[in-house]
């Protein structure tokens, strides 16, 4: 408490010099306390900030500064490299988004009245059949057609492709359609004309195209190799549009997920599939 006291009573002091040759006369000089502590003040700010600088730009802060580690040029690359992988991760991550986005809204624009708006087929004229593949059963569809077992606006399914069926429709556990067996890079066509809403790949079914079709019908196909259709491209029945494959994380092996919707309810298949 005495050297606060005694500071305080403290206005101004004398520098003295007393040089070593006593030939020269000693010089004294008087100074007030505060511009003292200012110019103290400001010189440890220069001595400070000059200091910082030389041991940045020499290097010693990094050996005598804690916390101060120089990383090699490995790291640095391995740094640049994760941040790059980090960009196009989340570039990957906005156009799954973006994917998953169009996939939900495929089922809306499936609906009938977009549909028979794109469709303005000529009921007085009945179109053929194209062939499948070769399979004959284009031949008895002319053929029906031909004899007026159909009526020229009804639609009618055939199946995509050719194959062994090792999962049958079961929406009660979850699957909507039918599991078809095939070697990866088989043909599939379309199993009705429409038009496509939806082509492009999804996590969990690979590869999936989606047809719209009149009457509020609409078919998927999933888990493809490659698709051979964009979206809003028309197609005709029995045309080819993708390859089967064993894409997306759902899929247990080569096949393809057929399913057909009407009207945004999952249909059986196998009972409108008139080749099964």
């Amino acid at each position: 408490m005495q050297i606060f006291k005694y500071l305080k009573n403290i206005k101004s002091f004398s520098v003295i010099v007393l040089p070593d040759d006593t030939s020269y006369a000693a010089k004294s000089r008087k100074l007030k306390l505060v511009n003292t502590i200012i110019i103290l003040v400001l010189y440890s700010i220069v001595c400070s900030i000059i200091g910082y600088y030389i041991l940045q730009l020499t290097g010693i802060g990094h050996i005598i500064l804690p916390g101060q580690t120089k990383m090699s040029k490995e790291d640095t690359e391995k740094i640049e490299t994760l941040n790059e992988k980090i960009i196009f991760l989340a570039k990957e991550l906005q156009s799954l988004k973006s994917t998953n986005e169009r996939l939900k809204y495929a089922l809306i624009l499936g609906d009938s009245s977009i549909t028979d708006s794109i469709f303005m087929f000529d009921t007085t004229k009945k179109s053929k059949i194209p062939s499948i593949d070769g399979n004959i059963v284009a031949v008895f569809l002319n053929l029906f057609e031909s004899l007026d077992i159909f009526k020229p606006d009804d639609i009618i399914f055939i199946k995509p492709i050719d194959g062994f069926i090792s999962r049958k429709f079961a929406p009660e556990k979850g699957h909507q359609g039918i599991d078809i067996v095939v070697k990866e890079g088989t043909s599939v066509f379309a199993s009705a004309g429409g038009f496509v809403i939806f082509a492009d790949y999804t996590i969990d079914f690979g590869y999936t195209i989606i047809l719209g079709h009149s009457e509020g019908y609409i078919t998927i196909y999933k888990h493809c190799s490659s698709l051979l259709k964009n979206q809003r491209e028309l197609v005709l029945q029995g045309e080819l549009i993708a390859l089967s494959g064993n894409s997306g994380y759902q899929s247990t092996g080569p096949h393809l997920h057929f399913e057909i919707w009407k009207d945004g309810v999952a249909i059986n298949p196998e009972s409108i599939l008139i080749n099964y």
